[in-house]
């Protein structure tokens, strides 16, 4: 037996229902706050990633699936979506369209990971993305999109994590002075931190390590070194979020792991997940379209991952798996009778019934019993005597009531 690759999982036919809830979730949401569905490719050129997302972070150095194509050309599936997204909004000139882009989008992604609950090696995101303001409303407006939709999936049991990296100047001493506290404890740290201090010195600040833990809590913050502009940003979009009653923590020591945020960055945890508690986040990220050869471009968005929130509302015991899988089941007396049995189930499949007709000759009594495993509102028995008359017997598998039925009145019977 060959087996699905490894971090890679099926959805089966019973899970495809809560697939269609979270998903029906994201379409509508986005639809109130006026975001369009934009879809790419799955594959890019790998400079599409390498120039955006920085050569020096896990995703680049570790985790792409990058390989050659048959004309030499180097390709790499999509790790994330918003490189991919900016590269097409450029190439399709899409923002000489609208002063103000909003997009959102649903796909697959793949990262070569180490699998583990919560974390494939192909996963799903939803996400949006606010393109063309640098003001912080776009920030909030982005923040409330995501709040409306984790409420609307019905998960309580969450908390917003927001921070600034400010503007680059902000950064840049930010970052000298973490270079320097690192330095002196450099010997302290986890040989990973070690090696991100001289590449991504920030995502010190996302190490997990035990050994790390007790240096990044005495760590500078970044909030002490924000100039002017990147305090009246972020104290605008704290003052909105407040105005419409979001909650928030302000978490100082919270990076984003790609390279493009700038200003507001932030991150949405729930304690249903375990240790890998994030399930969703984003920020902004304006230096990103000139980064991929476009004009300069203010913009902002977040992501959520479909298979960690599927796994909260497991945990909630929220589910949306449909209670009949049938309307109509049309049991058939004898094989003579099928072109009767598919007549009949078109008649109700127009009417956008679910119908389901026996293709597998067996018995009335296997059919019934199939019928009633599948939950099915109704069954239309066509049967030799019945048939005679141009009839069928229609039956409420829930009351058995029955009542017999001419075949020409059929298309006015209420389901």
């Amino acid at each position: 037996m060959i087996n699905t690759v490894r971090g890679t999982k099926d959805i089966i036919p019973a899970m495809v229902s809560d697939w269609h809830f979270v998903e029906s979730v994201f379409r509508n949401t986005s639809k109130l706050y006026a975001y369009q569905e934009l879809r790419t490719p799955i594959f890019e050129k790998t400079e599409v990633f390498s120039r955006s997302i920085g050569d020096d972070t896990d995703i680049v150095n570790k985790e792409m699936y990058t390989f050659k194509d048959k004309g030499d050309e180097s390709i790499t599936l999509r790790p994330e979506q918003t490189a991919a997204l900016v590269r097409a909004v450029i190439q399709n000139g899409l923002d000489r369209e609208s002063s103000n882009l909003r997009l959102y989008y649903i796909g697959p992604y793949f990262r070569y990971e180490r699998p583990q609950k919560g974390r494939l090696r192909q996963f799903h995101q939803y996400g949006a993305e606010s393109i063309g303001s640098p003001n912080p409303e776009a920030d909030v407006e982005i923040l409330l999109l995501a709040n409306k939709v984790i409420k609307e999936l019905g998960i309580s049991d969450y908390k917003l994590l927001i921070n600034t990296l400010g503007t680059e100047n902000s950064r840049q001493n930010y970052k000298n002075a973490l270079i320097e506290y690192l330095n002196q404890n450099k010997e302290s740290l986890s040989e990973e931190s070690q090696s991100r201090l001289q590449t991504n010195p920030l995502r010190v600040l996302d190490s997990k390590s035990e050994k790390d833990i007790s240096i990044i809590e005495k760590a500078p913050v970044i909030l002490d070194y924000l100039d002017e502009e990147s305090a009246n940003h972020f104290n605008t979009v704290t003052k909105l979020l407040d105005a419409v009653g979001v909650k928030y923590v302000i978490q100082p020591k919270l990076v984003r792991g790609l390279d493009y945020y700038c200003h507001t960055v932030f991150e949405f945890q729930s304690s249903v997940l375990g240790a890998q508690d994030s399930f969703g986040g984003g920020g902004r990220y304006d230096g990103l379209f000139a980064q991929l050869g476009g004009k300069p471009n203010p913009a902002v968005g977040f992501a959520m991952g479909i298979e960690r929130i599927l796994l909260i509302l497991e945990a909630m015991k929220i589910t949306h798996k449909e209670e009949s899988e049938c309307d109509v089941y049309v049991v058939c007396g004898n094989k003579e009778l099928s072109i009767y049995a598919n007549q009949i189930a078109e008649i109700f499949r127009n009417k956008g019934a679910r119908v389901i007709s026996d293709i597998n000759r067996r018995s009335m009594k296997a059919q019934f019993k199939e019928a009633n495993r599948l939950n099915a509102r109704y069954s239309v028995i066509i049967a030799d005597e019945e048939v005679s008359r141009n009839s069928v017997i229609v039956k409420n598998m829930a009351s058995s009531e029955q009542q017999e039925i001419e075949i020409s009145k059929l298309e006015e019977f209420e389901i």
